[in-house]
């Protein structure tokens, strides 16, 4: 395995969210900063190449989406999961939040509901919210003996038979809890979907992050029939660590519901093409698959490792380890703390930043997110920190 997973690099005074925004999230700066969904870990070296000829021209003007971009995309999906995506498909996007927004916006009217299934990414609430839409809670169900998430697909059929749900915004691979959703449960969703006329997005920005030792990912797109309500959103930024690059791709086989779409893009005067991105994007769809095969067996080292730690060392916590992304879904509800109290014990206590799971629905109350997206050094010293706040509570 390649040394260059297990280099520190130093992203202090870089501007980064997770490490320079520690003091206005976290309240003091000496916390490890395990938060953010992006990892410590550089890039592809072939998509750094891209970058760096694109800058060796100086101009930097407004920039088209070349033929080669969309068929890198084409290419990687046919290869990896076996979806045959058309052109005509395909619009670009500045990233994927704002495409949760503009859905929103193009296939339900104010007031009209949109269901997300919490635990759930925080913007899933809020592109409903700001957009004057109503959310719609389908919670997902845990069974605490093994500490699994499963669909509640009796309830969805409930919400989706509200006269006025419009749009299911699907998270798969599921962001926090790490689940990959069967191919059974994908099928249900669409036949509910179809049944109640609701169109879903399915978030796969997480595709690529998936361990050999779980079931395959299934991109819904693969199980869909003709005329099924589909939009799906993918982005290079989780597979090859480009977040900050901002582009995203929505795929949207239907004409009617693409045109929608554009309406909304068209209004929102979105996306703005950035010569950067296209570069760092068409790359990483290129020529960045080597790379992610080397990182996930990082990732899952990092995944066991940490599972096991957790489960010898940090009495009052426990974790079932994902089988998708780099995202630890930490249940601390034992410790018999607040979520203000939880989020006070690591910060000033542990002296470890991670995303309280509250943040992610009341569903998430009791639960903390890790992020394992960096060395294992960085790791150790987190456990090790953790460990000790809890010894210290005696």
């Amino acid at each position: 395995m390649s040394r260059s997973f297990d280099q520190t690099l130093s992203r202090d005074h870089t501007h980064a969210v997770k490490f320079d925004a520690r003091k206005a999230v976290f309240g003091k700066q000496d916390v490890i900063p395990v938060w953010v969904a992006d990892m410590d870990f550089a890039a592809p070296e072939a998509v750094t190449q891209a970058l760096v000829e694109r800058a060796q021209h100086p101009v930097y003007g407004y920039t088209l989406f070349p033929d080669s971009l969309y068929q890198a995309m084409i290419d990687w999906f046919a290869d990896r999961h076996g979806w045959q995506i058309e052109r005509d498909w395909i619009l670009m996007a500045p990233g994927v939040v704002p495409t949760l927004h503009a859905a929103c916006m193009a296939y339900a009217e104010p007031g009209q509901g949109v269901i997300v299934q919490p635990p759930v990414y925080p913007p899933f609430f809020s592109s409903v919210q700001h957009s004057d839409r109503t959310v719609i809670e389908n919670p997902l169900r845990r069974d605490d003996s093994t500490g699994r998430y499963h669909m509640d697909l009796e309830h969805l059929e409930q919400c989706a038979a509200r006269p006025d749900a419009r749009v299911l915004i699907l998270c798969s691979p599921h962001n926090p809890v790490g689940r990959i959703w069967s191919e059974a449960e994908l099928r249900e969703v669409l036949a509910i979907a179809r049944r109640h006329g609701l169109v879903v997005v399915s978030d796969e920005i997480h595709c690529d992050l998936t361990y050999d030792d779980a079931p395959r990912h299934r991109v819904l797109a693969t199980l869909a029939e003709p005329g099924d309500a589909l939009v799906t959103t993918v982005a290079p930024s989780k597979s090859f660590n480009l977040p900050g690059l901002g582009l995203s791709a929505l795929v949207i086989a239907d004409p009617e519901r693409r045109r929608a779409m554009k309406e909304i893009f068209q209004t929102l005067h979105m996306p703005q093409c950035n010569p950067f991105s296209v570069a760092g994007f068409e790359a990483g769809y290129r020529a960045g698959g080597p790379w992610l095969d080397e990182l996930l067996g990082y990732l899952k080292a990092n995944r066991d490792y940490v599972c096991e730690q957790v489960k010898q060392r940090l009495p009052g916590v426990s974790v079932s380890a994902p089988e998708a992304t780099y995202l630890l879904w930490l249940d601390c509800r034992s410790l018999g703390l607040t979520d203000a109290e939880l989020k006070r014990f690591f910060v000033q206590d542990a002296g470890v930043g991670m995303n309280p799971g509250i943040t992610f629905g009341d569903q998430g109350s009791g639960f903390m997110r890790l992020n394992i997206g960096c060395p294992r050094s960085v790791l150790t010293e987190v456990l090790d920190r953790i460990a000790d706040a809890l010894a210290a509570r005696g």
